[in-house]
């Protein structure tokens, strides 16, 4: 089996695949990444069995056909030490599994292991699918991701859930304490149906729809799904179990609502919460026009405050947030201007951006507050 490829075309492709693979294994055929060719498409995979990458790359020459698995660390550290963007000539020999990648001036030889070793993907069955620009599903994930839990004793927090109606998808992640909701609801479907979507691949397909455009096309059944969006393919297994009731914890009646400019806010709070202790405790006092940030840490016998300049319409009032929950999801709202909901100090508040471009989305965040 034989194919010529451009340095950089394989490069590139090798980057966008390789978070799939583990820095420690159980199976040793996952530290490899799988190359497959078929007439004049090489396809290369990355898999951790949970979750599985592939690329397809057209190719103009190639001979023969085959598949081989090649070491993941090996192939990537020379091809990063190749600088010059040069063409690559593969020859494999599919009987002894050896390898040989010759460029002008350049040689590299090594064994790799019998492609039937790989770990193969399932079909889906009774699949669901639907379609979501590239952009929008961008948006949904890099809007929840960072409100899901770290690895604890709720497995179901730790992804991210898509959740179709007749009037929108919807992408929600939480920990407990923050909150994150995205809705599209310029994509529906005739059936309800939901899954729970794990942090890894997802932080893998966002950086990938990063750099792609056009259509994504998304297929689910109950214990897998897989999304294509030019010529990747990521197939993952999903998250089993039942999803909290998100809705409940939302409060419907806000009567105080604070709008403050989001990047002076964040300036402002960033500063107070050096002085604050290992709560990370900030009290925000609230009143016309007014508001002051405060922390205090008794330990080093430290305190910060400021005061902003804003618009608050509602009764005074002192609540109290963690610092680095509230700064994590003002970084992750796209608006100039932000906007505080809340009822009481013992009520959650919501964070929702003001400026609005794109009438199909709505974004809202939720933080729970702290006893002050």
């Amino acid at each position: 089996m034989e194919f010529i490829i451009s340095k950089s075309e394989l490069q590139s492709q090798l980057n966008a695949i390789k978070g799939v693979i583990n820095s420690k294994n159980t199976l040793p055929i996952l530290d490899n990444f799988l190359f497959t060719l078929e007439g004049n498409t090489l396809k290369i995979e990355a898999s951790d069995l949970e979750t599985c990458m592939e690329a397809n790359i057209p190719l103009e020459n190639t001979k023969g056909g085959g598949s081989i698995a090649i070491d993941a660390k090996k192939i990537i550290d020379w091809i990063s030490a190749t600088t010059a963007d040069i063409p690559l000539t593969f020859k494999i020999d599919l009987t002894n599994n050896q390898l040989n990648i010759d460029g002008p001036g350049i040689e590299f030889k090594t064994v790799g292991v019998n492609g039937d070793e790989f770990p193969k993907t399932q079909p889906l069955t009774d699949a669901k699918s639907f379609t979501i620009a590239a952009e929008s599903l961008k948006k949904g994930l890099t809007s929840t991701a960072f409100a899901t839990a770290e690895d604890g004793i709720k497995p179901t927090l730790t992804g991210i859930l898509f959740e179709l109606t007749s009037e929108h998808l919807r992408f929600v992640a939480t920990d407990s304490h923050k909150l994150a909701r995205y809705t599209r609801t310029d994509v529906k479907s005739d059936s309800e149906a939901s899954f729970i979507f794990p942090k890894k691949p997802a932080t893998i397909l966002r950086n990938i729809l990063a750099k792609e455009k056009g259509d994504v096309q998304v297929e689910f059944d109950a214990q897998q799904v897989v999304i294509t969006i030019g010529q990747f393919v990521l197939n993952c297994r999903l998250i089993d179990g039942k999803y909290p009731n998100y809705a409940a914890v939302i409060p419907s009646e806000n009567p105080n609502t604070l709008f403050i400019n989001k990047i002076d806010f964040h300036q402002k709070l960033r500063q107070v919460a050096c002085c604050s202790d290992a709560s990370q405790l900030t009290r925000f006092d609230l009143s016309p026009n007014i508001l002051t940030i405060s922390a205090t840490n008794m330990e080093n016998q430290s305190s910060g405050k400021a005061t902003i300049t804003c618009r608050y319409e509602g009764e005074d009032m002192a609540i109290g947030f963690k610092s680095k929950l509230l700064l994590n999801i003002i970084e992750n709202i796209e608006s100039e201007e932000i906007s505080i909901e809340m009822s009481d100090p013992a009520r959650a508040g919501l964070i929702i951006p003001v400026d609005k471009e794109d009438e199909n989305e709505d974004v809202l965040m939720l933080l729970m507050p702290m006893m002050i």
